[in-house]
C-alpha cells in the first residue's frame, strides 16, 4: 500500500528540520507545541514517525490559553490524543494572557512563546516545532501589506528564530487535514479561526478566497514566495544594523546624528529602532510612527531640547548635535 501524498509531504518537511537541528545534543528531545488543530497534530505525528529509530525523544506539549469556554476540557483531550499519537511524553500549561493595550492575539502568541520556551529550558530540549503553514504565512504577509507594516512583516514568518522551528511553511493547510484524514486523526477545529471579530479570520475565510477567484489560484503561494524572497534582504539590512549600532552609539553620548546622518536610511532607521528596543521599548509597542519621529530628529537642524515620548516609558532626547534615550521622568 503506497505512502498517502500529503503524509509523505509533512514527514519530508519535518525530516529536513530535524537533520537541519542535528547540531542539538545526542538524545536531547525535541518539544513539538500542538493546539489540537490539523496543522499541529499532523506535524506531531510525522515527528513521532521521523524519531522512531533515533534516541530522540518527541515531547507534545499543549497551551491553554484560557481565552474560550471549555478551555480545559479540550486541553485534556489533546493531552490524550497526542499519548496516542506516540509522543514519548505530553503535557499542558494554562497561561495568562495580558493584552497591555495590545491585540489579544499578539499577546496569546507572547504568552505562549514564552512558555515554551521555559518548558523547553527545563526538559533540556534545543527544538520546539510549530505547526504553522504556507497558508499562515501567505496570511501573515497579506496582513503586513495591508497594515503598511513595512518589508519586515510582509517577510512574514521566519523559518526558526532562536529554539523554534517551522517546518511546514511549504505545505499547504489542505495538506495537513488530509494527512489527518488519511492517518485517521480526528483534528479539532478552533472556532476562533472562523470568527469574524478577528482580522486574520477576515484574511482567510474573505480576503483570500476572493484574491484566488478574482485573481486566479496560486495567490497563496505568490504572497508565501514573496516573503521567502523578502526574508533575506530584512536579514541583511538587520545585519548591516546591528554593526552601525555598535559603532555608532556611545555609551555616555548616545548617536552623534552628524555621523549616523551619512548612514543609508535603510540601516539608520533599523538602528534606531535597535537602539529604542536595547532603552526598554517593548517590541510589540515600537510602532512606524515611533522610528519615524526618531529619523526626523536626526534631521533636525534647529539645536534645541527635544524629547520624543517612547513606549515603556522611554525617552528619546536630541539636544545639541546628540540623540540618546532614557528614562522618562515622573514629575513628583
Amino acid at each position: 500500500m503506497s505512502l498517502d501524498p500529503a503524509v509523505a509531504a509533512v514527514r519530508l518537511a519535518v525530516r529536513r528540520t530535524l537533520a537541519e537541528a542535528g547540531h542539538d545534543p545526542v538524545g536531547s528531545p525535541v518539544v513539538v507545541a500542538c493546539s489540537g488543530g490539523a496543522d499541529s497534530l499532523a506535524l506531531l505525528a510525522a515527528t513521532v514517525f521521523e524519531t522512531r529509530r533515533t534516541p530522540q525523544r518527541v515531547i507534545g506539549v499543549t497551551v491553554d490559553h484560557g481565552l474560550q469556554d471549555g478551555s480545559a476540557e479540550h486541553t485534556a483531550r489533546v493531552v490524550a490524543q497526542m499519548a496516542g499519537l506516540g509522543a514519548d511524553e505530553t503535557g499542558s500549561v494554562r497561561v495568562q494572557v495580558e493584552t497591555d493595550g495590545h491585540g489579544t492575539e499578539a499577546a496569546a502568541r507572547e504568552a505562549r512563546y514564552a512558555v515554551l520556551e521555559e518548558i523547553a529550558g527545563r526538559l533540556g530540549a534545543g527544538t520546539v516545532l510549530l505547526g504553522h503553514t504556507l497558508d499562515d504565512q501567505a496570511e501573515t504577509a497579506l496582513l503586513g501589506l495591508a497594515r503598511g507594516s513595512g518589508g519586515r512583516s510582509i517577510a512574514g514568518m521566519r523559518p526558526g528564530f532562536g529554539i523554534f522551528r517551522r517546518p511546514l511553511l511549504a505545505i499547504r493547510r489542505s495538506q495537513t487535514e488530509a494527512a489527518c484524514a488519511a492517518e485517521g486523526i480526528d483534528a479539532w477545529t478552533d472556532p476562533h479561526n472562523s470568527d469574524p471579530r478577528f482580522t486574520r479570520s477576515r484574511v482567510r475565510h474573505s480576503v483570500l478566497p476572493v484574491l484566488e477567484r478574482e485573481l486566479g489560484p496560486g495567490v497563496a503561494e505568490t504572497l508565501a514566495r514573496t516573503a521567502e524572497q523578502l526574508r533575506p534582504d530584512m536579514e541583511a539590512l538587520d545585519r548591516l544594523a546591528d554593526v552601525a549600532l555598535t559603532r555608532h552609539l556611545h555609551p555616555e553620548s548616545g548617536f552623534d546624528v552628524r555621523e549616523i546622518a551619512a548612514l543609508e536610511q535603510a540601516v539608520r532607521t533599523r538602528m534606531l529602532r535597535l537602539a529604542a528596543l536595547g532603552a526598554g521599548c517593548p517590541p510589540s509597542e515600537l510602532f512606524a510612527v515611533h522610528v519615524d519621529a526618531l529619523e526626523q530628529q536626526v534631521h533636525n537642524r534647529v539645536r534645541l531640547p527635544k524629547q520624543i515620548q517612547l513606549p515603556g516609558h522611554v525617552t528619546a532626547y536630541r539636544q545639541g548635535d546628540h540623540l540618546w534615550f532614557g528614562p522618562t521622568s515622573v514629575e513628583s
